[in-house]
């Protein structure tokens, strides 16, 4: 029993080693550029921060795309009155039947939680939206915000926790996001039409600038250059023979046991809406919905 039990212990290391891919943060520059609005960059040593006002926005891409992998980056949420302010975290392929995953973090009035959408692009249909509070102020302190991706699953997660899991059921008829490699952006911007309380708060701008700010850019992931052609991208990111990726080891196929009660706990505490229990949007349950239950 004893031996079992410090095999268990050991396994259960290197497990968590498996799911950090080894990857170590880089600087911003290494891996992402400006995207537009150049003079709402600030850059402090390692911190980065993007300002929102009145005039504009800001956003960033990746460098590089890749299919398959983690993506994770450290960011700290507008501080105060953030109502009406949207910080998007995300990635995407290109054209109308892009693939897409996204974190979008709905600022509101002081005092009042943030709250984080999270959403599934594929084949250019996204209306997979599902909304949660978090467990923490992600305003005062940076926490860290990442997505897992391989051919099994989507996994979103927040400082390691996972918060939704988007499964491949392909056997099933359903269309799973996995021959389209993405690049990794993120933008604060102004979506007072819609972000706080469906519009009815809008963007108080006598406290901008508004500023979210970022640290810990990490990209563990399958980098897919402009030269690979489409229908190469799948083989390159794939394991085969002596070639291995560790996102494709079977132990990544599914969350873990501890992974799968801790999205049991945040979905009973934190989840406050879902596309697949919205019955006046969706007379007729989304078909991965019967599926997609945790």
């Amino acid at each position: 029993m004893a031996i079992s039990f410090r095999m268990s212990v050991v396994l259960s290391f290197l497990v968590g080693l498996t799911v950090l891919g080894f990857a170590s943060s880089a600087q911003f520059h290494e891996l992402f550029q400006p995207g537009w609005a150049n003079d709402h960059f600030v850059y402090e040593g390692e911190l980065l921060k993007l300002k929102l006002d009145n005039y504009s926005g800001a956003g960033f891409a990746s460098k590089s795309k890749y299919l398959f992998g983690k993506v994770s980056m450290q960011i700290k949420l507008v501080e105060g009155d953030s109502a009406g302010t949207v910080t998007a975290y995300y990635m995407s392929s290109d054209g109308p039947y892009h693939n897409e995953f996204d974190f979008e973090f709905l600022g509101n009035t002081t005092g009042e939680p943030y709250l984080v959408q999270t959403n599934v692009y594929v084949n250019g249909v996204g209306n997979r939206e599902q909304r949660m509070s978090l467990w923490f102020d992600p305003t005062k302190d940076f926490h860290s915000y990442s997505i897992l991706w391989n051919q099994r699953q989507v996994v979103f997660l927040v400082d390691d926790t996972p918060i939704r899991v988007h499964t491949n059921m392909e056997h099933k008829g359903i269309p799973f996001p996995k021959d389209q490699a993405m690049g990794v952006y993120s933008s604060i911007w102004n979506a007072d039409d819609w972000a706080t309380q469906g519009g009815l708060v809008k963007t108080d701008w006598s406290h901008a600038p508004f500023v979210a700010s970022y640290k810990g850019f990490e990209i563990d992931a399958c980098e897919c250059p402009v030269s690979v052609a489409a229908n190469e991208i799948g083989k390159k990111c794939s394991s085969t023979g002596e070639k291995r990726f560790w996102w494709d080891e079977p132990i990544m196929s599914e969350l873990s046991l501890h992974q799968s009660h801790q999205l049991v706990w945040v979905r009973a505490n934190h989840l406050v809406y879902d596309y697949c229990a919205d019955t006046a949007r969706f007379p007729v349950m989304p078909v991965e919905c019967e599926h997609h239950r945790h």
